[in-house]
């Protein structure tokens, strides 16, 4: 083992008084735990500390400045595909914020609530449900066990009309550098009646500055829950033609743009559903990649998906959704096969299954509902871990305890995620320009576009491998670095990059990026704030 530097030797014994009796852990055991990625390289910190409080993120910040020693602060640690726990570089620790999960207040008139970074998606749901059941959560598909505020934080996105998470949030606690504790929005302000209802306060918007940056730590945040709607009427449309793509969105946008479709709208091709329900058919290709494309159109028979599929939802009032459902039968007509589904249509599609199956019949209207049931909860904002299924698309060996967990199984993950105008010729283009790179080296391209807001949409590509392949490994970091390397050439910039892929975002004298450098100098001059995250160092 490496000698510890005598920085961290002081640190650590200045955390273990300021931290409650086991909450600071270098033992090799916890250090390796901690190291896990679904990426192809990992990190390893040199200690993991578990934090209760805000006083505590306060007192270890302090100690960190003193010791000149780098923390990486994670939620939960389950920001699957993007860098999970790891920090940009070795030797920081990690300020686990899971023990801080108090839900703070449920407001069951305004429909918000405030949490610690600690709070997962499940348990939010539950307790909204017991205080607040006029309302509705969002939720991302990143399980039940992922932090509420992590995802926001990190712009993630979820599926009601509240999908945008950045623009449902309302109010930080955040601990600075120095331990300091800063209150954005009205939150300053003792007295403040709106502190998290009204999100601008008074003076300069700060919230901002410390989303996908390294600027603070989160400590607290106001989230706001969608009213539940007196109507709800989830859809489904088919799209056989691999080439229906462009027009299909290009018929969507005025629905988009004029509020009529109001939740998120994803779009994903055929293998991104398919690896939701089975994994990659080894057998049945000889262990060839990327999938033969007669293997794909028998899989596609097989789980009855199409070339592209539509889910989304129509919220409101009865009258509301009904009008609604009107314009998107005539907005789709001729684009693909349209279906609406109810709580009462899906309790009739489960009962016809049970009785079909009594003769042998219904396997793929059982294996339809299989793939539709998470999204369908997802889309009134129940969390599921049905999605992180996909991430074993690739594996060979599969685990057989049934876990969700990517790390536990050992599942190879990468996520790129560009956002494009909402054009479908900009999702042809982009199309054309990574599907040629995942077939050189190797892999299938499993994507989804997400409508997100009225006039821009994401694409999540998912590079699915298999970590206990090194080859394959090598193959999805080398994809990965052209794949990226194109969308920035192009202008399809991601949202969110992986940790090991930040630099990729910086070029030289670019102002943007000198900016940021002078706010984390003046904030964070010692660097300790997870160096390397979004901001270059300087």
């Amino acid at each position: 083992m490496m000698p510890v530097p005598e920085g961290i030797k002081a640190a650590l014994t200045a955390w273990g008084s300021a931290l409650p009796e086991g909450a600071v852990l270098s033992t090799d055991e916890i250090l390796t735990r901690y190291a896990r990625s679904t990426a192809p390289r990992a990190t390893r910190p040199c200690a993991v500390l578990y934090p209760e409080s805000t006083e505590h993120v306060s007192a270890l910040l302090r100690i960190a400045s003193a010791h000149r020693v780098p923390v990486y602060p994670i939620s939960r640690g389950k920001n699957w595909g993007y860098g999970d726990a790891c920090a940009p570089t070795d030797g920081a620790a990690i300020a686990d914020l899971s023990r801080m999960n108090r839900i703070l207040e449920v407001n069951g008139e305004l429909g918000c609530a405030l949490i610690e970074p600690g709070v997962t998606q499940q348990q939010l749901y539950e307790r909204v449900q017991q205080e607040a059941p006029g309302f509705w959560m969002d939720c991302s598909g990143a399980g039940c066990g992922a932090s509420v505020l992590g995802n926001a934080i990190d712009r993630g996105f979820g599926h009601t009309p509240y999908g945008d998470h950045v623009r449902s949030t309302c109010g930080m606690e955040i601990v600075l550098a120095d331990g300091r504790v800063l209150h954005t929005g009205f939150g300053h302000f003792d007295a403040a009646k709106a502190a998290h209802v009204y999100p601008y306060g008074v003076g300069p918007i700060l919230d901002g500055l410390f989303m996908q940056s390294n600027l603070g730590i989160v400590t607290r945040l106001g989230v706001w829950l969608y009213p539940a709607p007196e109507a709800f009427r989830f859809f489904y449309i088919g799209v056989a033609r691999e080439d229906g793509l462009q027009a299909l969105i290009d018929a969507l946008r005025p629905l988009r743009l004029r509020g009529i479709l109001n939740s998120a709208v994803h779009i994903g091709n055929d293998l991104r559903i398919i690896s939701s329900l089975r994994r990659y058919p080894w057998r049945q290709t000889g262990g060839k990649t990327p999938l033969p494309e007669p293997v794909r159109e028998q899989l596609r028979r097989e789980f009855g998906v199409s070339a592209w599929n539509v889910s989304g939802s129509l919220t409101g009032t009865r009258s509301q959704v009904r009008g609604a459902a009107k314009a998107l039968r005539r907005a789709v007509a001729g684009h693909g096969k349209l279906v609406f589904v109810t709580d009462t249509k899906l309790s009739l599609g489960r009962t016809a299954v049970a009785f079909l199956n009594r003769f042998g019949l219904g396997r793929v209207m059982a294996r339809q509902l299989e793939g539709l049931t998470p999204n369908y909860g997802l889309l009134k904002g129940i969390p599921t871990d049905a999605p992180l299924l996909g991430t074993q698309w690739r594996l060979r060996h599969p685990p057989e305890t049934g876990t969700a967990d990517p790390l536990d199984t050992g599942c190879g993950l990468l996520w790129i995620s560009p956002v494009l105008p909402l054009r479908g010729a900009d999702a042809t283009a982009l199309l054309e320009r990574v599907e040629p790179l995942f077939r050189d080296y190797g892999f299938e391209l499993l994507v989804t576009f997400t409508m997100l807001n009225e006039r821009a949409m994401v694409a999540i590509l998912n590079m699915a491998f298999d970590k206990a392949d090194p080859r394959e490994t090598v193959s999805a970091q080398a994809c990965y670095d052209a794949v990226m390397g194109s969308l920035m050439k192009s202008g399809y910039i991601p949202y969110r990059v992986n940790v090991g892929g930040m630099h990729k975002l910086h070029t030289p004298g670019d102002t943007f990026w000198q900016t940021a450098q002078n706010l984390k100098h003046a904030l964070d001059p010692g660097a300790i704030i997870a160096p390397g995250r979004y901001i270059p160092p300087l």
